[in-house]
C-alpha cells in the first residue's frame, strides 16, 4: 500500500460574494477529487489546536501527525532547518519577508502594500537579502536568504517574549499598531527601519519599478522561535517518507522529521508552479521504493492572502487535474494499492486575506475499497454533513495510515 497526501494549503473557504455566495471549493471543477470523495469517507478535522495561531506551520505538523502542543517550538526554526541553519540551544529564529510599503516619511505611518513583494523572485530576493546581511550582520545576529520573499535572521541569545505580527495578516493595513513590541523590540525594529534605507535605491529595485513591479522597501521579522522539537516519522508510524513543496515551512518539517525533501525544478509556490513536475516527482518517488509522500501546493494560500476569487478557484482545479488526476491514473494502470488524503491545513478565507482556525474537510480514499462511500462532492458543508469530527488533528494521521 502507497500513502499520497495531497496538501491544498489554505482552499477551504467561507462564502464568496464573486462566485454568488459559494465557496471556493463549491465553485470549483474538481471532478477526480469529487469522485474520491463519493467514493471515500468524508469529514472533518480540526488542525489548530486551542491556543494556537492557525499558521501553515502549525496546521501542517498537525495533519502529518505531531501534537503540536508538545512539538512545536516556532516556525521560522522549521524554515531555518529548511536552509541547512543550524541553530544552537540560546539561538532564536524570525521569519524575515521582503515586503512593499507605502511610502509615508515615518516608518510607523507606512501601510502594508504587499506582504510579498510582488511574489518577488528568488533570484532577486538573495541579491537584496545579501545586501542585507553585509549592512546588519553582526556577532550575535545574521540574515540568510530564503525562497522568494520569505528569509531568515537568527539572534544568538534573542528573545521570543516578543510581540510580532505576519504580514499577510495586515495586507493594506497600516502598520502603527503591528510594530514590535516585547523583550528586544527596539533592535527589531531598528533593522527593519534600517533595511528602507538599505533597499531604497538597490538595483534589484530600480529594476522592478522600472518594470512595473513592486518593490522590495522593507524587511518584516515574526515568526520567532526556538530549536525544533520534533520526533522521526518513520520511527513514528513505519513509513518511509519523502515530501514534497516549495515552500521552506515545509521542506523544514520534512527534515526535522527526517523526511526526503524533494526539489522540483520550477516549483515557486504559487498559480505558475510545475504543477506536473510535482504530481511526477511524487510518482517517482513512490516508485522508488518510499512508502508515504506528502505533496504540500501553496498556490490556493496565496491567492486567499492575495483576495483572487478566480486564482484561487482555478489553483483548486489545477490541483484535480494536474496532480490527484495523475497520481490516480498512474498508480492504478501500474496495478498499484494506494490510500489518499486530500485536504487544507487551514481556510485562507478570500474574505479576510489571513487564515482561521475553523475545523477543515478531508477525504480519505482507499483505491482497494470498492463499496460505501460518502457519496458526496468535496465541499465545507458537506464535510459538516457527515457527523465525522476529528477533534485531535493530529489523530488523523493514524486513521489514514490505519494505525
Amino acid at each position: 500500500m502507497k500513502y499520497i497526501v495531497i496538501l491544498g494549503d489554505g482552499m477551504a473557504d467561507y462564502p464568496v460574494e464573486y462566485f454568488d455566495g459559494k465557496t471556493i471549493l463549491e465553485a470549483a471543477d474538481k471532478p477526480t477529487i469529487d469522485y474520491m470523495c463519493a467514493h471515500g469517507e468524508l469529514g472533518m478535522c480540526k488542525t489548530v489546536q486551542d491556543g494556537m495561531k492557525p499558521g501553515s506551520d502549525v496546521a501542517n505538523l498537525s495533519v502529518m501527525g505531531y501534537d503540536t502542543a508538545k512539538s512545536y517550538t516556532g516556525r521560522s526554526p522549521l524554515e531555518a532547518a529548511s536552509i541547512g541553519v543550524e541553530m544552537r540551544d540560546d539561538d532564536v529564529t524570525f521569519r524575515t519577508n521582503l515586503v512593499t510599503l507605502s511610502d509615508e516619511e515615518d516608518y510607523a505611518d507606512k501601510t502594508m502594500l504587499d506582504y510579498s513583494a510582488g511574489e518577488i523572485t528568488t533570484e532577486e530576493s538573495t541579491k537584496l537579502m545579501r545586501s542585507i546581511a553585509d549592512a546588519l550582520d553582526t556577532d550575535k545576529i545574521k540574515f540568510y536568504p530564503g525562497i522568494s520573499y520569505r528569509h531568515l535572521c537568527v539572534w544568538n541569545g534573542g528573545s521570543t517574549d516578543v510581540d510580532l505580527t505576519p504580514p499577510h495578516d495586515i495586507s493594506d493595513k497600516p502598520i502603527r499598531d503591528h510594530l514590535p513590541k516585547g523583550t528586544g523590540a527596539d533592535k527589531l525594529l531598528e533593522m527593519m527601519k534600517a533595511s528602507e534605507k538599505i533597499l531604497k535605491d538597490h538595483p534589484v529595485n530600480k529594476a522592478r519599478i522600472e518594470n512595473g513591479l513592486n518593490p522590495a522597501t522593507s524587511i518584516w521579522v515574526w515568526g520567532e522561535g526556538t530549536k525544533p522539537n520534533v520526533g522521526n516519522f518513520e520511527a513514528k508510524y513505519g513509513v518511509k517518507g519523502a515530501v514534497i513543496s516549495a515552500v521552506d515551512l515545509i521542506k523544514g518539517i520534512a527534515k526535522c522529521a527526517g523526511m526526503r525533501s524533494i526539489d522540483v525544478p520550477g516549483a515557486t509556490g504559487n498559480c505558475e508552479t510545475n504543477w506536473n513536475g510535482k504530481a511526477q516527482a511524487a510518482l517517482d518517488v513512490l516508485l522508488e521504493g518510499y512508502d508515504f509522500v506528502y505533496v504540500h501546493m501553496e498556490a490556493p494560500d496565496e491567492m486567499g492572502h492575495q483576495g483572487k476569487p478566480d486564482k484561487k478557484k482555478f489553483a483548486v482545479e489545477t490541483i484535480d487535474s494536474k496532480v490527484v488526476k495523475f497520481l490516480k491514473t498512474e498508480l492504478e494502470k501500474r496495478g498499484i494499492d494506494y490510500r489518499m488524503l486530500i485536504m487544507p491545513d487551514h481556510p485562507t478565507p478570500i474574505s479576510l486575506k489571513t487564515h482561521v482556525s475553523d475545523p477543515v474537510p478531508y477525504v480519505i480514499y482507499d483505491s482497494t475499497k470498492t463499496d460505501g462511500g460518502s457519496g458526496l462532492t468535496y465541499t465545507e458543508k458537506n464535510g459538516e454533513s457527515t457527523g465525522i469530527y476529528i477533534e485531535k488533528g493530529y489523530t488523523l494521521m493514524d486513521r489514514f495510515l490505519g494505525k
